[in-house]
């Protein structure tokens, strides 16, 4: 061990999983950062004053990064309802320990001030976050906002290429946006749905009666997402830029983004869990307004189809794409969901539902799982190593793993800021038990026992070259 810092905590008898190797090593915490990993029962140096954590048993995970959480969200008439207090709190008794938030501009709001707004919340938050801006329309005062924002931590900016009227960006915009982010070492994250094709498949659909929450895999199909994904590798390609597609629903566009990759191109593709879990059958049950998001939930063939591709290499990254809405929110427009709020609360159960579902279900290995839930994600923000891993001077944002604990997922015994959750009653297997925030523990043994706010923006360098 190098460095002055004296040994505040200690680790021991856990295995600890990083995106590129897994062992048994006691973690030497001091202050807010990962000051070693030692061999089993190496003494404290300078002998005792350590505090000590039993993990016997357990997993050291890095915290996760979750690489796409919209908190206190507004889009067409609602908004929801977790700020950065409730969102945080609910993400570390998940294991996640870094969100990634979006800054997306009210009509007529700057997007530079959408993001300082946005930034300045996050010393609210019981953990960290970073940012990524919004930009709709491209103006002559934009490529010198993308330079203030850049200077400010925030390279990454998300883009649509559906909700027009709203949030949707024409190709021009999308162009100019990327050539001036790839300047800047930055990269733009796209949402992908061909607009022009969900608003006339939506249009047919409510002419024959089916445009209600039961109907929403109907609604947006998976043709929209394949085309639009086409097309912007192809601008990327031409400019040479980088990009990352949010929440790819299907193996289709999931594939188009890898052989760009292939030839050269800089193209990463973000699955959420919802999309690698769920599937379509649920519009016919109950409440399907609970589960409408865009892209909506696919059917069980897609999905399997889908998370293969976790063993492929071709996913780089896992979100949870977390929006939090509730039930009466849901149920206020069901009959239209071209005006009801489309988004799943999630970032509370991302981490045990794709750890339970795929590492204990299906095999996926323990250090594949770190590195799409929190290494690639913080690489992908430009926050690695600092985020996303358990090494020397990485802050100590550490998950204690129990991988055999077995429980059952009850919105009534969750954190989040809503009533519901589309896991509802589903059982899985591996949770955090112990979680802490640069080097403090703030769930211990599954209660939250220290909610102090002391959450900090983590500014983004530039975009590496690869993840």
């Amino acid at each position: 061990m190098s460095g002055t810092e004296p040994v505040t905590l200690v680790v021991r008898g856990a295995t600890v999983v990083n995106a590129d190797w897994q062992g048994r090593a006691d973690v030497f915490v001091s202050g807010e950062t990962v000051a070693a990993l030692a061999a089993p029962g190496t003494p404290v140096p300078g002998g005792a004053g350590a505090a000590e954590i039993d993990a016997s048993g357990l997993l050291v995970l890095p915290g996760g990064v979750d690489p796409h959480c919209h908190v206190g969200f507004t889009s067409g008439d609602y908004t929801s309802l977790d700020d950065y207090r409730q969102c945080t709190t609910a993400a570390v008794f998940g294991g996640t320990t870094t969100i990634v938030d979006f800054a997306i501009p009210r009509p007529g709001e700057r997007p530079a001030d959408a993001a300082r707004k946005q930034r300045d919340k996050a010393a609210r938050g019981v953990c960290d976050s970073a940012l990524h801006g919004c930009v709709v329309e491209w103006d002559d005062t934009t490529a010198d906002q993308l330079a203030e924002m850049s200077a400010a931590g925030v390279r990454t900016v998300k883009m649509f290429t559906t909700y027009r009227g709203e949030s949707m960006a024409d190709e021009d915009t999308i162009l100019r946006t990327m050539k001036t982010l790839r300047d800047l070492g930055g990269m733009v994250v796209i949402h992908c749905e061909a607009d022009h094709i969900v608003s006339d498949t939506q249009t047919r659909c409510a002419a024959e009666g089916r445009i209600g929450a039961g109907h929403m895999a109907a609604t947006r199909p998976e043709l929209a997402e394949t085309a639009s994904v086409a097309e912007i590798l192809a601008i990327a390609e031409s400019v040479g830029a980088p990009v990352y597609f949010v929440h790819q629903s299907t193996a289709e566009a999931v594939e188009l983004v890898a052989a760009a990759r292939r030839r050269g191109v800089r193209a990463y593709t973000e699955a959420v869990a919802h999309h690698l879990v769920l599937d379509d059958s649920v519009y016919a049950g109950e409440h399907p307004e609970r589960f409408v998001c865009c892209p909506p939930l696919r059917p069980r063939a897609a999905v399997e189809a889908l998370g293969r591709h976790l063993f492929t290499g071709e996913v780089s990254t896992i979100g949870s794409d977390h929006c939090c809405y509730d039930t009466a929110q849901k149920e206020e427009r069901h009959h239209d969901v071209r005006v009801m709020p489309n988004g799943l609360p999630g970032v509370e159960t991302r981490l045990p539902v794709v750890f339970s579902e795929y590492v204990v279900g299906h095999g996926l290995e323990p250090t594949r799982f770190v590195e799409l839930t929190a290494a690639n994600p913080a690489r992908a923000n430009g926050i690695y190593p600092r985020k996303g891993a358990v090494l020397p001077g990485s802050d100590a944002d550490i998950a204690l793993w129990d991988p055999g604990a077995r429980w059952r997922v009850r919105a009534e015994e969750l954190h989040m800021a809503t009533d519901y959750t589309p896991y509802e009653g589903r059982e899985l297997t591996g949770r955090p038990v112990t979680v802490l925030v640069r080097g403090r523990v703030v769930v211990r043994d599954g209660v939250l026992v220290d909610g102090t706010p002391r959450g900090r923006h983590v500014p983004s360098g530039p975009i590496p070259a690869r993840l």
